[in-house]
């Protein structure tokens, strides 16, 4: 496993890192599934322990991640072990009829990270990320202020902002202008390759990086066919339909060759595609099974300048427009 320095703070990170999003389970937000279909614990724990025996040692989860739980299970494996780096986040919370707030009040954060630290069994959260802060709310400020209090009072080591899917720079130039924080969050893959001039940008400003749906959706593992389809408690129901599904596969077939020249799994080029794009920290696909680990920490290798000049010219030519295709699902 590669460690890296997560921009100019203390911390060391693996390159790959745990996506923790699905280990939380199939929880819902009235009738919309705000996870990734059933998820057996024992299978869980078992990929947490595994993560940690192949090197892992970052491990990013939410407190919205089935609405806690993701965050009570690593918190039942790790504690409070000081080799581990925990990132979770704030910001998202079910509301009085079961819809999705966005909150990001002092007031909020505070006790929400109460009850994070609580869950994660931590003294301290090495990494706190505001989950998808707007501009409008960096602008106001209570959530900044809330932050750098938790921080001065040692319940908090470093912050950051986990940035919107499609157009991350639209909050991230605001805090790279304004020096917030220490770390961004942001989609960055083969297919959505958005961020990847932003990426260049964030770290040469000094701030870590971490890269996530490395997978978009699974759809880079290589695994999907035109007849996959999702369990209604699999937020990927509505948002990788099957005209989409069918769509993807399709420009993908010039993706594979890559990948095959090398000798290595379709899983294991496209981290490796994230892993060599300069300026990410670490990358965290989403895990929860020990199969799942070993598959996603194998054969991570990095790509040269032709290849990845390669994927960004196909990306200019064909994947840009199926970005949009996802952007338009929502």
């Amino acid at each position: 496993m590669e460690y890296r320095s997560f921009g100019s703070t203390e911390l060391r990170v693996s390159v790959i890192g745990f996506g923790a999003w699905a280990i939380g389970g199939p929880a819902m937000a009235g009738q919309t599934p705000i996870g990734w279909g059933p998820a057996d614990d024992g299978d869980s724990l078992r990929a947490l322990r595994r993560a940690w025996d192949l090197g892992i040692t970052f491990y990013d989860t939410a407190d919205f991640y089935g609405l806690g739980h993701s965050e009570e299970l690593i918190g039942s494996v790790f504690g409070n072990n000081p080799a581990v780096v925990i990132a979770t986040k704030v910001g998202h919370r079910l509301g009085d009829t079961g819809e999705v707030v966005l909150d990001y009040s002092a007031g909020h954060i505070r006790r929400a990270c109460e009850e994070s630290l609580r869950r994660l069994r931590r003294d301290v959260i090495d990494y706190y990320q505001l989950h998808s802060a707007k501009l409008d709310h960096l602008k106001q400020g209570d959530c900044i202020e809330a932050l750098e209090t938790l921080r001065s009072e040692g319940k908090v080591r470093y912050w950051g902002i986990s940035l919107n899917t499609f157009h991350p720079e639209i909050e991230g130039d605001y805090v790279l202008s304004h020096r917030l924080g220490d770390g961004l969050q942001c989609v960055l893959n083969i297919i959505n390759q958005r961020a990847a001039g932003f990426v260049h940008r964030a770290h040469a400003a000094g701030y870590g990086v971490v890269a996530r749906m490395p997978l978009q959706f699974g759809l880079l593992s290589g695994k999907f066919t035109r007849e996959t389809r999702f369990s209604p408690d699999d937020h990927r129901s509505f948002r990788l339909t099957p005209e989409l599904l069918a769509e993807s596969l399709d420009v993908l077939e010039e993706v594979w060759p890559h990948a095959d020249a090398m000798s290595i799994s379709r899983t294991s080029f496209s981290l490796s595609y994230c892993a060599s794009v300069p300026g990410v920290s670490t990358v965290i696909p989403g895990m929860r099974t020990p199969e799942q680990v070993e598959m996603n920490t194998k054969d991570i290798m990095k790509l040269s300048h032709t290849q990845r000049n390669a994927l960004a010219q196909l990306y200019v030519n064909r994947l840009q427009n199926l970005v949009t295709l996802f952007e338009r699902q929502g």
